[in-house]
């Protein structure tokens, strides 16, 4: 936050004479920088002691001298100041010129601001394949034997050798060539041969034999001792069980392909934010090994679960990776834009003086005359924060102070 004499000056007065103001103070030594009230001369008659009040401001008062819980002495009210008109700050046009005191009107405005959370880069499980076979055999050759191995769709993987993949291939081979014997044959036999090669042909399509395999052997009419399994689609090798000589049972798992051109970033969500985050929202992606550069995704569902210990929710971001830079596991910075459903009385981040306990607003009553209040603020943004009570739109308030010069 940034700070200059008037915030000073103020922040003293606010000291001594708490936030609802009242106390006199005495002609200032500074240029120009006086108080509406001053003390009476010593000449004329004392006034009456009423009570003495909180230094801060609080409601709360004492018949005798006290001290509050910070050591700091309850102010006297004499009669005639309790319900002083003005209270407020009167500073000369020349010291504001050198203090270089700037205002502007509180603004009804929608609510800009950013949802951060920290990420990683995750496989998308949408685009993995798992690569297994529905019969069994044995593992003649691998044509791609370690993890992390790029491939393309169609790839070969490796050569397998099955007895019932063999038996298969015959009876097919048998029956396409006994359809063309039987051409001249009884209407009956010929349909008992199509069925049965038929039959035959749909057990190697539910195997995942190709189309251009199964051509081949019906021209060949020759089945083959081993077959090539191919990639179903592109992606890293992420696990390979698969080993060369090894036996396989149907359903087994031997290959895992991950297509990384899409990942996922996970998203870790505070519980106070999770409210302005929706489904379909842009989101901003910052990676540690390319600073500088931002990547933009979406957000494309938000878990319903909340991490007990973080509390925090997660949220999944789909970001496109056309050139496989973003690698899983990565951490990534999330800066989620949002914005509020409607319009609310707003003020700079810069015009708040924030003691901890108590936030206040320097608001411009006239030429020379301010007014330092205390406000109640709500959601903060980028550059604007939202004031619920003690400022009204178009008020001017302080926003920039600069040093004297």
């Amino acid at each position: 936050m940034k700070t200059g004499p008037l915030f000073i000056f103020i922040a003293v007065a606010l000291t001594v004479g708490g936030f609802a103001g009242g106390y006199q103070f005495a002609q200032q030594k500074a240029d120009g920088v006086t108080t509406i009230a001053t003390v009476n001369p010593e000449n004329k008659p004392k006034k009456k002691l009423l009570y003495y009040r909180n230094p801060m401001g609080l409601p709360d008062t004492s018949p005798t001298p006290k001290k509050d819980s910070m050591g700091m002495d309850y102010i006297p009210v004499y009669e005639g100041e309790d319900d002083a008109p003005d209270s407020g700050l009167k500073i000369s046009a020349e010291k504001i010129q050198k203090m270089g005191v700037k205002v502007e009107p509180a603004k009804l405005q929608r609510l800009d601001k950013s949802v951060r959370a920290s990420g990683r880069i995750e496989v998308d499980e949408s685009r993995m394949t798992t690569v297994t076979a529905k019969f069994e055999g044995y593992i003649e050759r691998l044509y791609v034997n370690t993890t992390n191995q790029p491939v393309g769709r169609g790839q070969p993987l490796f050569e397998v050798y099955s007895p019932e993949l063999v038996s298969a291939q015959r009876e097919y081979a048998i029956a396409a060539q006994g359809i063309g014997k039987l051409g001249n044959a009884g209407g009956e036999a010929q349909d008992a041969m199509r069925q049965l090669a038929e039959a035959s042909l749909q057990r190697l399509k539910n195997w995942d034999i190709s189309e251009a395999q199964i051509k081949a052997l019906a021209q060949s009419g020759q089945s083959r001792h081993t077959l090539t399994f191919r990639s179903p689609a592109s992606g890293i090798v992420t696990e390979k069980k698969a080993i060369q000589g090894m036996r396989f049972m149907p359903g087994e798992p031997l290959f895992q392909i991950a297509d990384l051109s899409s990942v996922w970033v996970q998203a870790d969500v505070f519980e106070q934010d999770i409210g302005a985050v929706r489904v379909g929202q842009p989101a901003n992606i910052r990676i540690n090994a390319y600073p500088g550069e931002v990547f933009s995704g979406r957000i494309a569902y938000v878990y319903p679960t909340l991490n007990a210990a973080t509390r925090t929710v997660p949220v999944r971001i789909e970001l496109a990776n056309p050139k496989g830079r973003l690698k899983p596991a990565m951490f990534a910075d999330v800066d989620i834009p949002v914005a509020s459903a409607t319009q609310v009385v707003t003020v700079p981040n810069s015009a708040v003086i924030d003691s901890g306990s108590k936030q206040v607003v320097i608001v411009q009553l006239g030429e020379g005359r301010f007014d330092p209040r205390p406000v109640k603020l709500g959601q903060r943004g980028s550059d604007f924060v939202q004031v619920l009570e003690g400022v009204k739109e178009g008020e001017p308030v302080v926003v920039d102070r600069k040093s004297v010069v």
